[in-house]
């Protein structure tokens, strides 16, 4: 494993206590920051500390929530004296169905989460970076948000959500030592794949030319070079880890 120089650095990642959350937690901590996790499963995220152990905290806080996000960064910033690193990882599936059949409830569900929680994350942490005048921003999106995938329109339309705010908001913050990047990971054998049906697994694998999942460290590993300082100029940006799926 390279390190990244990351000593000294004050990260959040919401959904930080399982699947791609905790390995990017563990990278960060592995390359010397100090983490908080932002989770809504308290009992979870008390589990995921507990067995990472270090440099690691935990805020339980419901990203649909604006006042419990702003609160919780409020809360961090104070913890831990800043906040150089958020990484907005927190996300559901939702269903597999097709639009006609697909349920309201669930399609407001699945941006709320995916979508207006990763702007709450951005609009809660991104001032205290400028105050600061330093920080680094990543997005976790999807393949999904690039390509579309049938049957889960909500989570396509959140994701490239996801991809048109990182851009808008690198642009925006890019007079400041800010970064704003996303990543788009192909599937990755994590608690999300529980939510949807097998034949929809088999469907997203045969897409992708590595004929494999993409494993959590892999994700781990970009998030934490485009977390560091090193990553001082590409800001607004898509990085695909697809395995090869992406055409653009």
């Amino acid at each position: 494993m390279n390190r990244i120089d990351l000593d000294g650095r004050k990260a959040v990642v919401t959904g930080g206590a399982q699947g791609i959350g905790r390995a990017i937690v563990e990278r960060l901590i592995a390359s010397g920051a100090q983490v908080t996790i932002w989770d809504r499963d308290r009992a979870l995220a008390e589990a995921a500390v507990a067995e990472i152990g270090g440099a690691v905290s935990l805020v339980r806080v419901d990203v649909t929530d604006w006042e419990a996000v702003r609160s919780a960064a409020a809360r961090s910033a104070a913890e831990m004296g800043r906040i150089d690193i958020l990484v907005n990882n927190a996300g559901i599936a939702g269903p597999t169905a097709s639009v006609a059949d697909y349920p309201i409830d669930e399609w407001k569900r699945v941006i709320d989460i995916d979508l207006n929680g990763v702007f709450y994350g951005c609009k809660a942490v991104a001032p205290l970076m400028v105050e600061q005048g330093y920080g680094r921003i990543v997005n976790i999106a999807s393949i999904a948000g690039k390509e579309g995938n049938p049957d889960a329109s909500a989570y396509s339309a959140a994701k490239a959500g996801v991809i048109a705010l990182t851009k808008s908001l690198g642009k925006e913050l890019a007079g400041h030592d800010i970064a704003v990047n996303c990543v788009t990971p192909a599937a990755a054998r994590t608690a999300i794949l529980e939510q949807v049906s097998e034949e929809f697994i088999a469907y997203m694998v045969s897409k992708i030319p590595r004929a494999r999942f993409v494993e959590v460290g892999e994700i781990a590993a970009m998030v934490a070079w485009l977390a560091s300082a090193e990553n001082s100029f590409t800001t607004g940006a898509v990085f695909d880890l697809s395995g090869g799926r992406a055409t653009y």
